[in-house]
């Protein structure tokens, strides 16, 4: 296993702060490319946090796939994430890892992987604050608008949802959910700094 070049989780956290655009990469949606190419332009590109979210592959594809990112991200010094499996960014030498609502909690994640970036899927004021007493690291707030790159099961929420939760959330959080290059004026004068897309 390849270590990562962030030495533990204060080294992390300073890196999250200087996040602005976070790349989610799955192969689904890469039009053929290889993750990995994909991995790199975003990293070559400026990135500064890239997560590889894979619903469809096995443990085994997604550890595998996790290992031939780590150099690159070492190489850029890029945050990298694994989507829902604690285990897997672990195994690979992951710097974090991005739960869901029916994924391992939280707290359970902080405290057997304490040096991890752990961020937290939310899809209301009450999640987002539930996320926070959890001891999340960031937590995602979203889908701002209607999404088909995943099923959710939650109503876009929108704007003037973003503008209400923002505020009151105090931590750092993503957005995401149906965003384009367009919307990021609109999402900035609603209070999000990171942006997360797919």
């Amino acid at each position: 296993m390849i270590l990562s070049c962030f030495a533990g989780h204060a080294e992390r956290a300073a890196a999250f702060d200087r996040t602005d655009v976070y790349p989610v990469i799955s192969s689904e949606f890469t039009l053929g490319r290889s993750p990995v190419e994909i991995f790199e332009a975003v990293a070559y590109g400026g990135a500064k946090i890239v997560q590889l979210r894979e619903k469809k592959r096995s443990s085994r594809e997604l550890f595998e796939l996790a290992c031939a990112c780590r150099p690159i991200a070492n190489r850029y010094r890029v945050l990298l994430i694994i989507d829902d499996r604690l285990d897997v960014a672990l195994a690979a030498g992951a710097d974090g890892v991005h739960l869901g609502q029916d994924d391992l909690p939280v707290a359970e994640a902080k405290r057997i992987a304490p040096e991890l970036w752990v961020g937290h899927s939310t899809h209301n004021l009450a999640e987002a604050l539930a996320g926070r007493a959890a001891g999340a690291d960031y937590i995602n707030i979203g889908p701002v608008f209607p999404t088909n790159t995943k099923s959710v099961g939650y109503p876009a929420l929108g704007l003037d949802m973003l503008r209400s939760i923002a505020p009151q959330v105090g931590m750092p959080f993503t957005v995401m959910g149906g965003i384009k290059a367009h919307h990021f004026a609109e999402l900035i004068a609603a209070g999000a700094r990171r942006i997360a897309m797919v």
